[in-house]
């Protein structure tokens, strides 16, 4: 798919890929009030047999000065999807920060057919207003 070449980070656990790619939104961003914004969009593959559900997600944002917020919740924006077998789920959120840069990562808790609990990685990946790009 084409849409593939615009993710530039993904981590597979367990056969469970996730994909990202950030975007910076100069017109939600008011850097003389120290707020930048960024959306992400996520998209979560299955390639196991069986299909897997999305229960909760842990995050762990860091902003440029080294503030660590962390957001844990149900599903992923108000859903908790079902992921068939070949199957993918995306969604697009946003995160704020009051630096110009930082790094957002964690994690996905996911359920099998047969009950068992498993955790997939959210790769790490970085914020970074164009003007501070290096």
């Amino acid at each position: 798919m084409i849409l593939d070449a615009f993710f530039t980070d993904h981590a597979t656990t367990e056969d469970v890929t996730v994909r990202v790619v950030t975007n910076f939104l100069d017109e939600q961003s008011v850097p003389a009030q120290e707020r930048w914004f960024w959306s992400y969009h996520i998209r979560i593959e299955n390639h196991r047999d069986d299909p897997v559900q999305l229960l909760t997600r842990h995050w762990q944002i860091t902003d440029g000065r080294g503030a660590i917020n962390y957001v844990d919740g149900d599903g992923v924006v108000g859903e908790q999807p079902l992921i068939k077998p070949g199957g993918s789920h995306d969604y697009v959120s946003g995160c704020p920060l009051s630096t110009p840069s930082g790094i957002m990562e964690g994690h996905y808790r996911f359920i099998r057919a047969d009950g068992s609990i498993f955790m997939v990685e959210i790769p790490r990946f970085k914020l970074v207003a164009p003007a501070t790009a290096r």
